[in-house]
């Protein structure tokens, strides 16, 4: 950067992390650190109250544990997992000692966090869904503190809230303030898009991110896991369908037990796996294991040995996605499978002449939009018999495809107004909807861009309050074009950080200049737990990355 900046050192009092202020970098307003109130909690809880009070936390005596009202107990493996992660969380590597009970505690020390499940069925060996109860409530006093929650999903994230309120002073020493919280989120989808078939993300990359999803609240993973340039997805029904598909059929797939584990460690973590098998689009890589699935494109009468997307007319299509779906509906447990239907390119369609044809017997005159339909209306009846929901892009609705009143409709599409458009005729049609058109995270540009991700509400546009409550969430997404195991991490995070406080917390917490300094310590946070996010602003993190 051309010229000399004065910098200011900023001590960011609650997350042992610096901040600098450079006058140059950015075009959006400058943004000066201020010890928030809240601490470094992200995202925001509903309630919050924090005072001056602190208690000591010693990795020797302090303790994680079911309280004795507890209605999920020791025999919860969700919960006992948990404990350990967030104890490792607050104490990195120190080893738990035992407790020497003739020792008298330091009447300043907190000695344990006592985790009470409130409901009788705490779901723990249960996936969680779109209607899960997630809320809990957190105080922390003498004699120890109180994470209360209906469900585990609830206390799960009650754990992070905990840790979040955890800081270091300069000799490394853990302290807590006395706290009260109560939280739950303002929408039930809040989710993280990433894309398998651009570019392979190998497993533990997968993991990671589902590790980082749950430190921001986030409940849903939508596996984009095919797409035009490979099929990774290693199907026991078509096997080859990677065998020929995949970037590397051995090398380069998720096989039935890579599927099964990031299902189970996304479970463990409160979130929800959504699969996405897009079509009639977007399938090039399925036609090189599964003949005359595509359409053969022509040049003038001839064929031109190219393929468009899947052919709609056959009636071996429909045999084919009713076998593969079965599967898809066995090995993803979750309620939905998100179908796509986007970006349906016509040209090959209009040059085939069978195509031709049956667009004449169905009298569809030259409106191909209306052949797409009589696709999706088959694939949605298929989906229908595994007794599986479904999510669809908004072309699917925009052309007019006859839907199920449970469908969810998916908007990706557009600039402010014409989302803020769609949004509306969704909804005023009595359909339910997610957003992900603002926070598309494969688009970057200069600066701190996660501004605008956070100034977005998906409830931001004309309709009544009935219209606003159909809108469930939305999704940060990824899409892998330029992005592999090599970056992903630090261009998600903490960009998606904005998004995940924009779907949790309440509709007023809008000050940007408190987010910056939450979001700057969340960051080292981050970082300290072994995630490379990337940095909001010139600034230093008192433990840095380790991973280099």
């Amino acid at each position: 950067m051309a010229g000399q900046v004065g910098v200011t050192f900023i001590l960011l009092v609650l997350g042992s992390c610096w901040g600098l202020q450079n006058n140059d970098v950015d075009k959006e307003p400058q943004l000066v650190f201020q010890p928030s109130k809240h601490g470094s909690l992200w995202p925001l809880p509903q309630k919050v109250q924090i005072s001056e009070v602190s208690f000591k936390l010693s990795s020797s005596s302090f303790r994680i544990i079911d309280a004795k009202e507890s209605r999920a107990g020791a025999s919860c493996s969700l919960l006992q997992l948990a404990y350990r992660r967030y104890y490792e969380y607050l104490f990195g590597g120190v080893k738990k000692q035992k407790v020497n009970k003739s020792v008298r505690t330091d009447p300043t020390e907190l000695p344990e966090l006592q985790v009470w499940i409130t409901s009788p069925d705490s779901e723990c060996d249960g996936y969680p869904t779109v209607s899960s109860d997630e809320s809990y409530e957190l105080s922390v006093d003498q004699p120890f503190a109180v994470l209360k929650a209906p469900k585990v999903w609830g206390a799960l994230h009650g754990l992070e809230t905990f840790s979040q309120l955890v800081y270091e002073d300069e000799y490394g020493a853990k302290s807590i303030n006395s706290s009260a919280i109560s939280d739950f989120p303002r929408f039930a989808h809040r989710g993280v898009l990433l894309d398998t078939s651009r570019h392979f993300l190998p497993i533990k990359v997968l993991l990671a991110n589902l590790e980082t999803m749950a430190m921001n609240k986030f409940n849903v993973f939508h596996w984009h896991i095919v797409d035009d340039p490979s099929f990774p997805y290693l199907s026991q029904t078509f096997p080859e369908l990677s065998q020929k598909g995949a970037y590397h059929p051995y090398t380069h797939v998720y096989t039935p037990a890579d599927v099964k584990m990031v299902i189970e460690f996304a479970r463990l973590r409160g979130i929800r796996v959504v699969s996405e098998f897009d079509t009639p689009g977007h399938t090039q890589s399925w036609g090189k294991g599964q003949p005359d699935l595509l359409t053969p494109c022509y040049a003038g009468s001839k064929p031109s040995g190219t393929f468009g997307p899947v052919n709609p007319i056959l009636n071996s299509t429909y045999d084919f996605m009713g076998q593969f779906f079965k599967e898809i509906s066995t090995v993803f447990p979750d309620a939905y499978v998100h179908l796509g239907g986007d970006e349906v390119d016509f040209t090959c369609w209009k040059s085939n002449p069978d195509i031709q044809r049956f667009m004449e017997q169905q009298g569809f005159g030259q409106d191909y939009s209306k052949l797409e339909s009589f696709y999706i209306q088959k694939l949605l009846d298929i989906v229908t018999t595994t007794n599986k929901g479904y999510i669809i892009w908004q072309e699917v609705f925009d052309n007019g495809v006859k839907l199920k009143p449970d469908t969810l409709i998916h908007v990706w599409k557009g600039n402010q107004e014409k989302y803020q458009n769609e949004m509306a005729n969704i909804t005023s049609a009595g359909y339910k909807t997610l957003l992900s058109s603002p926070w598309y995270l494969n688009r970057i540009s200069y600066g701190q861009d996660w501004q605008g991700h956070y100034k977005a509400d998906p409830q931001d546009f004309k309709g009544t309050e009935e219209q606003k409550k159909l809108v469930i969430g939305g999704e940060a997404c990824l899409w892998g074009e330029y992005v592999d195991a090599t970056n992903l991490t630090p261009r998600l995070w903490p960009r998606a950080s904005a998004v995940a406080e924009r779907l949790w917390s309440a509709k007023e917490v809008t000050d940007i200049g408190d987010a910056y300094s939450r979001l700057s310590i969340h960051r080292c946070r981050l970082v300290v737990r072994g995630i490379p996010a990337e940095p909001l602003s010139p600034s230093f993190c008192p433990h840095e990355y380790k991973g280099i």
